[in-house]
C-alpha cells in the first residue's frame, strides 16, 4: 500500500493549521494529493553560478555565491529598509529588503557562505538585488538534485502571509522527500511499458524537481498522457454503456405532421447539411437507444428548423417535445417562429417563462398532463417540479452552454424512460474541445447557410473613422435598413475609463441622428421587462432605425431587416461574443456589415481577435483561434456548463495531437474490454470509479 495522499495538508511539516486554511481557501490545496498535483507554471535555470563581475543588467535572474561582510537598517517609516553588502572575490552587490526586516536581520550571519538568487538591478552605478532568495551554500549536501527550479502561482493574500512561490517550493521538497517512491501507480504496467511512460512516482518527482530538461519533458508527457487518457476513457465508456442499453423511445413513424409541414410549410429548401443532420437524428430516434446528440451550427444556419422537424416526428409517434432556452427573449423568439411555421397544423404549442401569468400556468400544466399540449417552449421555468408531461419524448436544449449540468438533469427526469436529447449551440466548438467536453455525445454539424444568405462583411475602424461610420449608417437607413450599436458597459466606469458606455453613446448617436427624422431605442439588462420588450418590438416592427444596446441582444433577436452591427470597444469582447453579435445581422437577403470600433492602442491578443474577425466568417476557424488565445477553461460558457474533468497540466490547444492519440488508445482498450473487467484493467476501472464519486456524469444528463 502506498502513502496516504488524502492526509490533511496541515500535517505536512512547516504548514500547520493557519497556513493550511490559507492554502485551502486560496489555492484549493487541502491534502497531500492536492499539493503534489499543484504543478509549477515555469522553471528557472539554477544550473549556472555567476561571478559578481559577470553581472549585467540584461540578465533576468542570477545566482551568486559569496559572503555578507556588512548589513544595517537605514531610513525611517516607509523608506525604512535593510541593506547588506554581499561580496565574492570579483566584486560586490547590495542586497535590499523592504519587508520582513526584523525577521531577515535576525537570520543574517557575517562571513558565512551563501547561495543568493534574484534579479540584479543597476541603481546609482551599483547593482542591487531586492528580496533575494538565500540559503547557506552546501554544495555537497543538496536535498534534491535539481538545476531547474520550479516556480508556482500564488496570490496576493498568500504573499502577504509569507507564502510565496519559494514557500510552496519548500513544501513540495518536504512532501516529495516524505512520500518518496510510495505513491500508488495510476496506470497499468502494460500501458507504461507499451507507451514507454515514466512511472508516476518518478514523474511527480521530476515535475517538481527536474534533474534536467529531458527528464522534465518525460515527466510532463507522462502526466499529460494520463490526464487526457482518463478524460477520454471515461467519456467513451459512458457512451459505450449508453449505446448498449435499449432504453430509448422508438419513433418508428414519420407521419402526417412531419409530412404536411415538409410539403406545405417549409419556408425554404433545406440545405444538404440540414438534410444530413435530420437523417442522423431520425436514425437515432428509430434505433431503440436514447439519442444524445450535439448540434453545432453558426447563427442563422437553420438549427431551429431541424429541431422543429425532429419534434414533429416525436408528435407523430404520440410523444410530447420541448425546447429550453436560456433567456425569455430567445424563448419568445422560438415561440413566435415555431407558431408561425406551424400555423394551420393541429399541433398545440405553448410558452412557459418567468413572465407567464398564473392563470395561464394552470391551463398549461393541465394541458401538459393530459397530453393536449404537444410542444412546450420555455426557459428555466420548464425545470420546476410542477411542470409534468404526459409523455415527454424529445428535448431540445438551446445554447446549452448557458445551463448548468444539474439543471439539464431535471429535464432528463421528466419521464420514467429518458427522452431523446438534442443539445444545440451557435458557439462553434473546436474539434479538440468537442472531443473532450462532448466525447460521449454524437456530434452533428450544420456547415451551410440557407440559400440567399450573403457573407457578412466585417470592417475594423478606430475613432478617427467615426464620420465614415456615421455616413455608412445614414446610407443604410436611407435604403430602409436598420442598425444595432452595441456597448460593453451601461454607464461610465472609473475602473474602465477607456471603454465606451451606452449612456454616453446613446447621446452621441441621437446628436448625429436627431429625432424625429431618426428613431433610436435603447435595450439593456437593467431595464424592466416591459420597457425592454417595448423597445425590441419597436425595432422588430421597423419603427426604430437604430437600437443602442448591451450584449443582452447577443442571443435571440431576429430582425432580418437589420444590416449593420456596430460593436464599440470591440477589443474588450471575446471572439465568441464578437461572432455571436455579428450573427444578429445577415439574416435577410441584403448585404450586411459588422463594424468593429476600437482604440488605436491594442494588445497583441486584441489585435489578433480583430484580425481574425475581419478575415473569416467561419465560426469553427474563429473557435480554434479562441482556444489558442484563451485556453479551454476561459472559453465562454464552458466553465458554467460543468466541465467533466479538471486539467491541471494538459492543454487542449497545445496538446491536441496527444489528445487524439490517447483517445485512440482508450478506444482500443474498450474495444477489447468494454466493461474493463479484465484483471489487468482493474486500475483503470478503479480510477474511473473514484473520479465518478467526485463528479456528475456529464454525458448522461446532457
Amino acid at each position: 500500500m502506498g502513502v496516504n495522499l488524502s492526509t490533511d495538508i496541515m500535517y505536512l511539516s512547516g504548514v500547520g493549521p493557519k497556513k493550511a486554511e490559507l492554502l485551502r481557501k486560496e489555492l484549493n490545496i487541502a491534502t497531500f494529493k492536492d499539493l503534489i498535483y499543484y504543478y509549477p507554471y515555469k522553471y528557472i535555470d539554477r544550473s549556472q553560478i555567476y561571478k559578481i563581475s559577470e553581472v549585467v543588467d540584461e540578465l533576468p535572474y542570477i545566482q551568486l555565491v559569496g559572503r555578507i561582510v556588512r548589513f544595517e537598517e537605514v531610513g525611517v517609516g516607509r523608506s525604512r529598509r535593510l541593506t547588506a553588502i554581499f561580496t565574492d572575490e570579483t566584486g560586490m552587490v547590495e542586497l535590499v529588503w523592504f519587508k520582513g526586516i526584523k525577521w531577515v536581520s535576525k537570520s543574517l550571519r557575517l562571513n558565512v557562505k551563501y547561495l543568493v538568487f534574484g534579479k540584479a538591478t543597476l541603481f546609482n552605478g551599483r547593482f542591487n538585488i531586492a528580496h533575494p532568495e538565500m540559503e547557506e551554500y552546501k554544495p555537497d549536501t543538496e536535498k534534491i538534485n535539481s538545476t531547474l527550479q520550479a516556480a508556482y502561482n500564488t496570490t496576493e493574500k498568500l504573499k502577504n502571509n509569507f507564502i510565496t512561490s519559494k514557500t510552496i517550493y519548500r513544501f513540495q521538497q518536504t512532501l516529495i522527500l516524505q512520500v518518496a517512491k510510495g505513491v500508488d501507480e495510476t496506470l497499468p504496467l502494460y500501458l507504461i511499458d507499451r507507451y514507454k511512460l515514466m512511472t508516476l512516482p518518478e514523474a511527480l518527482r521530476q515535475i517538481h524537481f527536474p534533474e534536467n530538461s529531458t527528464l522534465l519533458q518525460k515527466s510532463q508527457y507522462r502526466l499529460k498522457f494520463e490526464e487526457l487518457f482518463y478524460v477520454q476513457l471515461g467519456l467513451l465508456k459512458q457512451r459505450s454503456v449508453r449505446l448498449s442499453k435499449k432504453n430509448g423511445h422508438v419513433f418508428s413513424v414519420v407521419g402526417e405532421m412531419f409530412n404536411r409541414f415538409y410539403s406545405e410549410k417549409l419556408p425554404f429548401e433545406l440545405t444538404d447539411a440540414q438534410k444530413r443532420v435530420i437523417k442522423e437524428i431520425r436514425r437515432d430516434m428509430g434505433s431503440g437507444k436514447q439519442m444524445n446528440r450535439l448540434l453545432q451550427g453558426d447563427v442563422g444556419s437553420g438549427k431551429t428548423l431541424v429541431s422543429l422537424m425532429s419534434m414533429l416526428i416525436a408528435v407523430d409517434n404520440g410523444y410530447q417535445a420541448c425546447i429550453m432556452a436560456p433567456t425569455e427573449i430567445l424563448a419568445n423568439q422560438h415561440y413566435e417562429t415555431i407558431t408561425k411555421l406551424l400555423d394551420g397544423l393541429p399541433v398545440m404549442v405553448d410558452l412557459l417563462t418567468g413572465s407567464t401569468k398564473k392563470s395561464e400556468r394552470h391551463r398549461l400544466h393541465a394541458a401538459l398532463k393530459e397530453g393536449s399540449s404537444h410542444i412546450l417552449i420555455g426557459t428555466h421555468a420548464l425545470l420546476e417540479d410542477v411542470v409534468q408531461f404526459q409523455n415527454l419524448g424529445f428535448v431540445t436544449i438551446d445554447e446549452q452552454q448557458r445551463f448548468g449540468v444539474a439543471q439539464r438533469a431535471k429535464l432528463w427526469e421528466k419521464n420514467d424512460n429518458p427522452p431523446h436529447v438534442l443539445v444545440m449551440t451557435a458557439t462553434p466548438i473546436p474539434r479538440t474541445l468537442a472531443m473532450t467536453v462532448y466525447g460521449d455525445l454524437d456530434i452533428s454539424i450544420i456547415d451551410q447557410l440557407p440559400p440567399g444568405r450573403k457573407p457578412i462583411k466585417t470592417i475594423h475602424f478606430t475613432d478617427a473613422k467615426r464620420n465614415v461610420l456615421f455616413g455608412m449608417m445614414r446610407e443604410q437607413i436611407k435604403a430602409g435598413r436598420q442598425i444595432y450599436v452595441v456597448y460593453p458597459l451601461i454607464k461610465e466606469s472609473e475602473k474602465m475609463e477607456n471603454l465606451k458606455d451606452l449612456q454616453d453613446g446613446y447621446e452621441s448617436i441621437v446628436r448625429a441622428f436627431p429625432p424625429p427624422e431618426y428613431v433610436t431605442v435603447v435595450v439593456h439588462g437593467q431595464m424592466k421587462a416591459d420597457q425592454k420588450e417595448f423597445s425590441m418590438n419597436l425595432f422588430a416592427k421597423g419603427k426604430a432605425h437604430i437600437m443602442v444596446a448591451t450584449t443582452v441582444i447577443e442571443v435571440g433577436v431576429n430582425v432580418p431587416n437589420a444590416t449593420v452591427m456596430v460593436i464599440e470597444s470591440a477589443e474588450r469582447f471575446g471572439l465568441s461574443q464578437l461572432h455571436q453579435l455579428r450573427g444578429r445581422v445577415g439574416r435577410g437577403a441584403d448585404e450586411s456589415y459588422c463594424v468593429l470600433m476600437s482604440s488605436v492602442k491594442l494588445t497583441h491578443e486584441s489585435r489578433k481577435r480583430l484580425v481574425t474577425m475581419t478575415s473569416t466568417n467561419d465560426g469553427f476557424e474563429i473557435a480554434e483561434v479562441d482556444l489558442q488565445l484563451r485556453g479551454p477553461g476561459d472559453l465562454e460558457g464552458t466553465m458554467q456548463s460543468g466541465l467533466p474533468f479538471d486539467l491541471k497540466i494538459a492543454s487542449l490547444s497545445k496538446d491536441s495531437q496527444l489528445l487524439q492519440y490517447v483517445r485512440q488508445v482508450a478506444m482500443e482498450i474498450l474495444d477489447d474490454d468494454p466493461h474493463l473487467s479484465n484483471p489487468r484493467n482493474f486500475i483503470l476501472l478503479n480510477q474511473l470509479e473514484n473520479s465518478a464519486k467526485e463528479k456528475i456524469a456529464f454525458g448522461q444528463i446532457s
